[in-house]
């Protein structure tokens, strides 16, 4: 029997989604939940991998097992076993052919950012924190250039292992409220610290360094050299993924 859970944390104190031998990770404290519950081993795939710091509101995983637990049964036993940083909002039973990673359609990132002359001390683990005005308009209009099936060499880590770079972007869009500009994004799949390096070369283009033509410039050029520097993985949060209703899955998780 296959399972999918929409799973919800704070990514602050684990580093990053991926289980490690050396380090604590979100996988292996919701893998030891989980098979708690199931008593017996459980190993998830999870629909898109996040960084150390790096937040998730509906994250989606998928696992096998011959365990007779209701969803009920799944969700509040995972979450008597699990620190309060995660939560497992979800449970529900899913044709074998499902795959949280590959079954995907879509995910979407948001990253927030604090723009004012004084760094934040509430949420300061959610939000990232620019000092100098920032043109958010401005950085929306520069930020519709990577709209489409592009090649993201020039946002991509040097420690990424996809074996390409060619994404589609299929929405981006960036607004101000109050005192937060907010950075929406979603495409069919995201290169290792892409969100983050297009953030940062928008920050450029924000504060006026740049024209808002140098985020074209930068994605036609597939040079990660001469784009602007990693955001901080504060105020990045994985929205979580989009799938094709036949799955069967929550509003939230479908297309």
């Amino acid at each position: 029997m296959r399972i999918a859970l929409g799973i919800e944390y704070d990514g602050t104190g684990f580093h990053g989604w991926q289980r490690l031998s050396h380090a604590t990770s979100i996988q292996a404290a919701v893998e030891e939940a989980l098979s708690f519950v199931a008593d017996a081993p459980v190993e998830v795939q999870c629909a898109g991998r996040t960084d150390a710091g790096v937040h998730a509101i509906c994250q989606v995983v998928h696992f096998d097992t011959d365990a007779p637990r209701s969803p009920r049964a799944w969700v509040l036993g995972a979450n008597a076993r699990l620190t309060h940083a995660i939560t497992v909002r979800w449970a529900q039973v899913v044709d074998d052919a499902f795959s949280a990673r590959h079954s995907a359609r879509a995910r979407r990132y948001r990253y927030r950012i604090c723009n004012r002359p004084l760094r934040p001390s509430l949420q300061r683990d959610y939000l990232s924190w620019e000092r100098l005005p920032l043109d958010a308009d401005s950085m929306h209009r520069a930020a519709q250039a990577l709209l489409g099936e592009n090649d993201f060499s020039a946002f991509r880590s040097s420690q990424c292992q996809a074996t390409h770079a060619m994404r589609h972007m299929q929405a981006i869009a960036v607004r101000r409220d109050g005192e937060e500009v907010i950075v929406d994004v979603q495409a069919n799949a995201f290169l290792h610290h892409m969100v983050r390096n297009i953030v940062g070369s928008l920050l450029l283009i924000g504060r006026g360094e740049k024209p808002e033509s140098w985020l074209a410039e930068l994605l036609h050029g597939r040079d990660r050299t001469v784009a602007g520097p990693t955001a901080r993985p504060q105020g990045l949060a994985f929205i979580g993924p989009l799938y094709p209703a036949h799955w069967g899955l929550p509003a939230e998780a479908t297309l």
